[in-house]
């Protein structure tokens, strides 16, 4: 479904998204459109973005095609979720230690859902960090 959303071309494109978006949050799916893990996360991404245009803007960037970004954001994972508010980037904290991304696609739209609300409610009053509403430390656990 990555044809669905919109695309980020270049690295002034995602610089412009990102400095031109006043009241929405901007989630940003960084990764390879081929790539499976990206398939799944771009499927719950077009689900979800009816819901929340209201309070947040969703595009799509290939890593390959658009490589300014992977140092910076250390965009080494195969898909990542990114969000950003007024210019800022908006860390949140799932219990996995990594604070600056979402690196695994989320397969439940509602807690997509929760998460980008609570990041939009966070950034609204200033706050740079956001605690997710379900905690992600044991995702893996056997």
């Amino acid at each position: 479904m990555s044809y669905m959303l919109p695309h980020l071309h270049s690295g002034w494109e995602v610089d412009q998204a990102i400095l031109s978006e006043e009241d929405r949050v901007v989630v940003i799916r960084f990764g390879r459109d081929q790539d499976q893990t990206c398939m799944v996360q771009d499927e719950v991404l077009f689900g979800i973005a009816e819901k929340v245009k209201n309070f947040a803007v969703i595009y799509l960037v290939d890593i390959d095609e658009v490589p300014d970004f992977n140092g910076m954001y250390e965009l080494y994972d195969a898909c990542t979720t990114m969000f950003f508010y007024r210019n800022k980037h908006i860390m949140v904290d799932l219990g996995t230690g990594n604070n600056n991304k979402i690196n695994w696609a989320l397969a439940d739209k509602q807690e997509l859902i929760d998460i980008i609300e609570i990041v939009y409610r966070g950034a609204r009053k200033g706050r740079g960090l956001v605690v997710s509403p379900k905690d992600y430390s044991t995702k893996y656990r056997y």
